[in-house]
């Protein structure tokens, strides 16, 4: 197995996209640890995709680009404004509340964080704010995606590890309003000490409020019908992405008229590109992950962990220590396909409930999206903010501390992640 990861890592490191180091790995490990024919390789690549659920994916992607042009994007940095513009910082807190509200209908880290970013950090500059800070909040805001229902990493994590969506989904609303809350008490208290932010506010004005929530209306219901319909059963995860896809096209053509019908090719050519991207990795990372699992990779690594501790809490300890280390160097979706399956089992030998797992796995890979050198949101809100990563990622630190102390609450108080989940499904 050596020879897969050594190859692995190496055409990394060469710079190879993560798909091809990914797939050529797994081909290096079938001809020479595997006696299996080189059909399989196929077999696997096309087994990895072939699942209704997983269509749920190219469908929340198309909905996240619609909905970055066609107004619904704005309308809550309105209603955002509206809502915390008085406070100290605002800009900032501002960022934090749309991000939370976009996360709800996108499930897309990078979609969001370049539709609050490219509404906000013009905004930001010309209000004197530190663009490093401002770009490391945006980032963390675009984070949330991953963990705010609908998600589109938990709907691999469902799916991999044999979990309901709908659990999964509910059981990342508390952890992703406690990150929410926790970067805004984080913002408020450095804007304090700074000079920018400092005296940007607006008065509140209740009429203001009123009239951005009259605005804001029709993409606040999205979020509503998703996540709803998915957990009371009223549709699956597939068919909530669809529904979601016709609502974000209708309000944007019919109620904003923000975008044209000439110019639907053009989106849906990228939500496309963005969807095959994301599943050609998943394609690939499934082949890697049977192969993990057919040299006994599991369960050499159960010896291992036990031969270590018996200790649960030291157990999750390592498991949060290797997965933010993963997440700093790989894609999100990869990690899920290659590392859950192999280490769910062992959580569960260790008495661990896997749908907090999951969604404590979910949490820490968003991290590594905000994570240099490889994460991506990081890259989305440096290039909006026209700023280099390495001068952002002197700020990053800041969010990044709220989010791991929720991180922590999330995988050692169990009713973070499953007191929702347990009321809907008990």
């Amino acid at each position: 197995m050596s020879v897969a990861f050594g190859g692995f890592l190496l055409l990394i490191l060469s710079g190879m996209p993560i798909f091809f180091a990914l797939g050529v790995a797994a081909l290096l490990a079938v001809l020479l640890l595997v006696d299996v024919p080189l059909t399989i390789v196929a077999q696997r690549v096309y087994g990895g995709v072939n699942s209704f659920s997983l269509m749920a994916i190219p469908f929340f992607v198309a909905a996240g680009v619609i909905m970055a042009e066609g107004g619904i994007a704005r309308r809550f940095v309105d209603l955002a404004a509206a809502l915390v513009g008085w406070i100290t910082g605002s800009l900032y807190l501002v960022a934090i509340v749309t991000g939370t509200g976009l996360a709800a209908i996108s499930g897309s880290g990078s979609a969001d964080t370049a539709a609050v970013g490219s509404i906000l950090s013009p905004e930001m500059r010309k209000r004197g704010y530190d663009m490093d800070m401002s770009a490391a909040i945006i980032a963390a805001c675009g984070s949330l995606a991953p963990v705010i229902p609908p998600s589109i990493i938990m709907v691999i994590v469902a799916i991999t590890s044999n979990l309901s969506i709908g659990a999964m989904f509910l059981g990342g609303v508390v952890p992703g309003l406690m990150i929410a809350l926790a970067l805004g008490v984080t913002c408020w208290a450095y804007a304090r000490r700074r000079p920018d932010g400092g005296g940007d506010r607006q008065p509140f004005s209740l009429g203001r409020l009123g009239r951005a929530f009259v605005a804001a209306l029709p993409g606040l219901t999205l979020p509503v019908i998703v996540v709803g319909g998915i957990v009371g059963g009223v549709f699956t995860a597939t068919e909530a992405a669809c529904i979601a896809v016709v609502a974000t096209i209708v309000i944007s053509l019919f109620v904003y008229r923000e975008i044209g019908f000439r110019d639907l090719p053009r989106l849906f050519l990228r939500a496309i590109s963005l969807s095959a991207a994301v599943m050609i990795i998943v394609s690939t990372a499934s082949l890697f992950s049977w192969i993990i699992a057919s040299v006994g990779a599991p369960q050499a690594l159960d010896a291992w962990i036990r031969g270590v501790t018996d200790d649960p809490i030291v157990f999750l300890l390592l498991v949060n220590v290797l997965l933010l280390f993963v997440g700093m160097f790989m894609e999100s979706i990869s990690a899920i396909l290659i590392i859950l399956p192999v280490l769910m089992p062992i959580a569960q030998g260790y008495g661990i409930d896997p749908l907090q797992f999951g969604v404590m796995a979910t949490l820490n890979l968003s991290v590594g999206l905000i994570t240099p050198p490889y994460g991506i949101c990081l890259y989305v809100a440096a290039m909006v903010s026209g700023r280099s990563v390495e001068q952002v990622s002197t700020r990053v630190w800041i969010p990044l501390l709220p989010m791991i102390l929720v991180l922590a609450l999330t995988a050692y108080v169990p009713a973070v992640a499953l007191t929702l989940p347990r009321l809907v499904y008990p």
